[in-house]
């Protein structure tokens, strides 16, 4: 799908204090708006995602799909910091004339959020039906129902949680080293810290996923070897698959943004935040996520107002919102279905198996 552009010409605030000289947003779009905008989709993207949600989501978005273009008209952008055409580290910094590199100034959800409202406004849109997104995706979506309670009527958060844990912080930590072991890393070159990112990914695999997938997907070929196992190709392939799209620079300043989430800063505290959103909210957790244990998100869905809590018994961890497609179609249709039935009213739902309501 072929992208189009936002260039913000004007000086970017950033929560950390310092700015961006401008910047760009690469978003795509599907479907047709109606004539009331009643029919927006708005999908944030996770860590290495991109503007396209049929690319990385395409169990859920596309013809047939629960997000059918003919119904829906589905919008989603690639964040600043990322490098899928929108402002990250290797973009020019007009100030200098050079790639960013290491001096990309340090962002946040927040900022990653402003940046959107902004594509928001440029693109006409006065309310999104539905705000949807998984892991930082959700993170995103959270963070912009508290920025602007009014604007978001249904809101749905998979995997995500209210702040950073000191776990997820460390996993992120142990990437981030693995990357300055790197010995080109301090060079100003676009494939800086490309070996030791290879590295920082097969980290990431394992708190995408957990001893069950390991065990179920990666399973001993025989009980005679020595060497040659899955799992070990496994985590080489998943590192040499990601330095084919991604570079080191945006890889650390994201993860740095995954670190700073806090929806309780400057504003009091979590719950204070929390108790700002006005969507109807559904929260999904998954049961097996190391990463974003179902605790988070069930924390999520008792401090914002009347929110409905939901729960996938996934093989897959934290990536079981990339691949449980099924499951959570079947969750969201049953939660949306509910506010007819209820006049509006977010009702939780319990008769399905992988399901549970918070209480």
């Amino acid at each position: 799908m072929d992208l189009t552009y936002f260039d913000y010409k004007y000086s970017f605030p950033l929560e950390s204090g310092e700015s961006l000289p401008g910047f760009r947003l690469a978003y795509t779009t599907r479907g047709t708006l109606n004539s009331d905008q009643s029919n927006v989709v708005w999908i944030c993207h996770a860590l290495t995602g991109n503007a396209d949600a049929g690319d990385w989501w395409g169990g859920m978005v596309g013809p047939g799909k629960y997000y059918d273009p003919a119904n829906h008209f589905v919008v989603c952008a690639n964040v600043i910091g990322s490098c899928y055409g929108s402002t990250g580290p290797l973009s020019i910094n007009p100030q200098t004339g050079q790639p960013f590199y290491h001096h990309f100034p340090m962002i946040t959800i927040r900022d990653m959020v402003a940046a959107l409202d902004l594509l928001r406004q440029e693109l006409g849109i006065e309310k999104i039906h539905t705000c949807i997104g998984g892991s930082v995706g959700g993170e995103q979506a959270l963070e912009w129902a508290i920025l602007h309670p009014s604007l978001i009527e249904n809101l749905v958060i998979i995997a995500a949680s209210a702040i950073a844990s000191p776990w997820c912080i460390a996993f992120n930590e142990a990437q981030r080293m693995a990357i300055e072991a790197d010995p080109t890393w301090p060079e100003q070159r676009d494939d800086a810290g490309v070996a030791g990112m290879k590295a920082a990914r097969a980290m990431a695999m394992i708190s995408y996923r957990n001893y069950d997938t390991y065990g179920f997907t990666q399973a001993l070929d025989n009980n005679e070897q020595l060497d040659g196992y899955k799992s070990a190709s496994y985590q080489r392939y998943q590192g040499e698959k990601l330095v084919e799209r991604f570079n080191a620079f945006t890889y650390w300043t994201l993860s740095k943004v995954m670190d700073s989430h806090n929806v309780g800063r400057n504003r009091g505290s979590i719950l204070n935040a929390l108790a700002q959103v006005k969507s109807r909210t559904l929260v999904v957790g998954i049961r097996s996520d190391l990463l974003f244990p179902p605790s988070e998100q069930q924390f999520l869905a008792r401090h914002i107002p009347d929110a409905t809590y939901e729960e996938i018994d996934s093989l897959y961890g934290h990536d079981g919102f990339l691949i449980e497609f099924r499951p959570l179609a079947g969750i969201i249709r049953k939660w949306m279905a509910s506010a007819a039935s209820a006049g509006g009213a977010p009702v939780a739902n319990s008769s399905t198996s992988f399901s549970q309501p918070v209480k």
